[in-house]
């Protein structure tokens, strides 16, 4: 575990001008998790190529793998969406709630409209949807592009 350890302070360390470098602190912060979350996967990723692991990365007594659909990881927000955009979803127009509840549905996967807001705002930009606002609520809905 030391060794883990070691490694995530040499990257920090590499890490820390450019992540000074934004004058937001809840950007800084956003960024460091963003980055902490994918060295976890990737650890995770190396660790589950032939054994289950126990919190000390040690082999679990009993050495058999728990194929248990509860322990598998949820898809997020990002690979869903992406998922919708590549089905006849966006053929109408959606609000963010109205995406929310549809993904609880459909994915059993629980959102806030936040975690989706700023991944909509981006595939509007790679015009992957047009962002329009709907006259009747105020409120923006997105359409396939």
């Amino acid at each position: 575990m030391n060794r883990y350890i070691e490694k995530l302070k040499k990257q920090l360390t590499e890490l820390a001008e450019v992540v000074n470098s934004f004058q937001s602190e809840a950007v800084q912060v956003k960024v460091v998790e963003r980055l902490l979350d994918e060295m976890i996967e990737a650890e995770k990723g190396e660790a589950e190529g032939s054994e289950v692991f126990n919190k000390r990365g040690r082999r679990a007594a009993g050495g058999e793998h728990d194929d248990d659909a509860n322990n598998r990881k949820k898809p997020g927000a990002t690979k869903v969406l992406n998922q919708l955009l590549t089905s006849d979803y966006f053929r109408t127009p959606h609000s963010i709630s109205a995406i929310a509840e549809y993904c609880r549905e459909k994915f059993n996967s629980d959102f806030k409209t936040s975690e989706l807001s700023g991944i909509l705002l981006k595939l509007s930009k790679e015009n992957k949807l047009r962002r329009e606002r709907n006259n009747d609520s105020n409120r923006f809905e997105y359409v396939g592009a």
